[in-house]
């Protein structure tokens, strides 16, 4: 039951416009993952080349469905709010992890460690 030969040339037109946008856009992010050099760089790429990605397509999704039902589809915005609060969250987590451990096994300093050992509080003036 195919019904994309139902939608309108400048509707399958706006939704194909947005669906390459946003693997374009999630391919750049991939790529980050890839090109960027430590783990803390590529965190951050993923997260936002995900993010932008899935919002795209998602508004591709919602212009193909309400053109299609003569209404407006937003139940994919349940889609695009599970998305948006757990890719990011996971990305966090992991990092957060990441900087345990470094700072556990004193690979990595901080400007806010150096200030704790000296007895300065950190964001206190």
């Amino acid at each position: 039951m195919i019904q994309a030969p139902d939608l309108p040339q400048w509707a399958a037109l706006i939704v194909a416009v947005l669906v390459l946008s946003g693997a374009a856009v999630t391919l750049v992010g991939s790529l980050g993952l890839l090109r960027l050099r430590s783990f803390y760089e590529r965190v951050h790429a993923p997260t936002l080349g995900s993010t932008l990605g899935m919002t795209l397509i998602v508004a591709a999704s919602i212009v193909c469905f309400s053109v299609l039902r003569g209404r407006l589809s937003v139940h994919e915005i349940v889609i695009a709010l599970f998305l948006t609060c757990t890719a990011p969250v996971g990305f966090i987590l992991l990092a957060r992890s990441a900087l345990y451990r470094d700072r556990a096994e004193r690979r990595l300093s901080l400007p806010w460690d150096e200030e704790e050992e000296a007895g300065e509080m950190p964001g206190k003036d």
